[in-house]
């Protein structure tokens, strides 16, 4: 899965954990997200979540150029908008009737995994089908987010699968990240795999750490927790990692088409406090914050050392029992390029 059809195919007939509900509460407020040349923007239409490419209907205008934000739908150039699931266009009456039949958003489908958005062109299954047993631990992980703390988003100066593989292992950790993520200094843990997606939990082997951790839990309003490191990978592109369920960093690995390049973006996802915490809670949320973006971009610096033809070479493809997760993704890329 090289060429840039091929990864195409994995963008197009797999479906993309995109948001979580919370993240979009207002009607007007939208996220934007970059994947192989091309944008997707989910926006909350009055209170409905809708996802599309990014392009007004009439001539091709970008809706939004910013990150996220809340704006009207509407295009700067002719003044076309959308709202209430319907395309508004001014002069109406100056077009003929048949080229405006296709007057409409292209949009992606759309399923949910309880608050958890997932989106896709052309998905070749059904969501649960994908998700597999890892669908429980989702929804799960849904009811304890509260809303969006943290934006983080930047291009990665290596091919994705680099990024990715980079993400998916911990054998790493003591060396790239020895003042960052190593302080948490995880067991071994223990793996878990479906057909397109696997878990790695791990416990804390710091015990002052995992006792301050314990100790704020009292302040949180928790469905369920994991009192651990805990890293989901969502075949293709998605990771999403907590510490302790008091935050999830919820990452993507969207491809580009320029060579030695991958759109990456964190999303730091608050769990749900009890309302005389939040305040008591906004530093630890930012302490949070500052720590995923230095692992990420410990993450960026060691994969811009590794070699171009890395990811397509036979030569670099030793894999530790550390690097489970890497084999499993590796065949799922195998799998997915038969189907």
């Amino acid at each position: 899965m090289s060429t840039i059809s091929e990864t195409r195919q994995l963008r197009d007939q797999f479906w993309h954990l995109l948001c979580h509900r919370s993240e979009l509460p207002a009607s007007g407020d939208y996220l934007k997200l970059d994947w192989l040349g091309e944008e997707v923007v989910v926006y909350n239409d009055q209170g409905e979540l809708i996802a599309f490419d990014n392009l007004c209907p009439h001539r091709g205008t970008r809706f939004f150029t910013e990150k996220r934000g809340n704006a009207p739908l509407a295009c700067p150039y002719h003044g076309w908008a959308y709202r209430a699931g319907a395309m508004h266009i001014p002069c109406r009456e100056r077009y003929a009737p048949a080229e405006l039949d296709n007057a409409r958003l292209q949009v992606l489908q759309l399923d949910w995994c309880a608050d958890f958005l997932f989106a896709s062109p052309q998905p070749r299954m059904p969501l649960e089908a994908q998700l597999g047993e890892t669908q429980a631990t989702l929804e799960n992980i849904s009811f304890n987010v509260a809303g969006l703390g943290d934006f983080n988003a930047y291009d990665y100066e290596c091919d994705w699968r680099i990024a990715l593989e980079n993400a998916l292992e911990p054998l790493h950790v003591p060396f790239v990240h020895p003042e960052s993520l190593a302080q948490l200094q995880l067991d071994d843990g223990e793996n878990r795999f479906t057909d397109w997606t696997s878990t790695w939990e791990a416990g804390l082997g710091n015990a002052g750490m995992a006792r301050k951790l314990r100790s704020v839990k009292r302040l949180f309003q928790l469905d369920s927790q994991f009192e651990g490191y805990q890293s989901l990978y969502l075949f293709p592109f998605t990771m999403l990692s907590s510490t302790f369920s008091y935050s999830y960093s919820l990452q993507h690995f969207f491809p580009s088409t320029q060579a030695q390049r991958t759109h990456f973006s964190s999303r730091l996802l608050m769990a749900a406090t009890k309302p005389a915490a939040s305040a008591t809670l906004q530093g630890f949320f930012d302490s949070s914050a500052q720590m995923n973006r230095q692992v990420f971009e410990e993450d960026h610096a060691i994969c811009k050392r590794i070699a171009v033809q890395a990811a397509d070479s036979a030569r670099f493809k030793i894999l530790s029992s550390d690097e489970a997760k890497i084999a499993h993704f590796r065949a799922c890329l195998a799998a997915a390029s038969k189907s």
